[in-house]
């Protein structure tokens, strides 16, 4: 296992550095893919550090919900085999092929696991409604997120919170 780890070179640390960055693109692409496959009305949507986050009226059918975590993990797979795999690859992997899934499985692991997390929590906790707008303007609030609404979003907000979408993101 030792000779294993030692056999693991990196060959370029900007190459590293631009497929870390097209993955992370790649990954959070198909989330928004498959938040607009749902078809459901926006109220909004939020621009922040951790990437473009959708708010929709609806709870997710259970369909969507784990499409929502396997799309984006078969993209994550995808990116990493032709990152890690092509000639052009920034990390000189050995050829034993059981190194690159182990790999590409720990790299799925890390970007999957907060999704499976929330299929879960939403399980044992769902919120629909609402309850689920804020709470997702909420989280958009407390990581500084720049929250945008939607027309459809405006009149939502002034009908069901009886103010305007600036009052509302006030309250937080």
């Amino acid at each position: 296992m030792p000779d294993l780890l030692t056999s693991i070179h990196v060959t370029s640390l900007f190459g590293v550095f631009v497929l870390l960055v097209i993955w992370v693109i790649l990954f959070k692409c198909a989330h928004l893919l498959v938040m607009l496959l749902r078809g459901d009305p926006l109220i909004g949507w939020s621009i922040g550090p951790f990437g473009v986050t959708l708010m929709s009226v609806h709870k997710p059918s259970t369909f969507f919900t784990w499409f929502d975590v396997f799309c984006p993990a078969f993209v994550s797979i995808g990116t990493l085999y032709v990152g890690l795999s092509t000639s052009l690859s920034p990390v000189a992997l050995p050829s034993n092929p059981l190194v690159k899934m182990l790999v590409i499985a720990i790299g799925v692991v890390v970007t999957s696991a907060k999704d499976v997390f929330s299929v879960f929590h939403d399980a044992r906790h769902p919120l629909w409604g609402e309850a689920r707008i804020l709470r997702c303007i909420q989280w958009q609030h407390a990581s500084w997120a720049k929250i945008h609404f939607t027309p459809f979003g405006n009149s939502y907000v002034n009908d069901h919170f009886c103010s305007s979408p600036t009052d509302l993101l006030q309250t937080f």
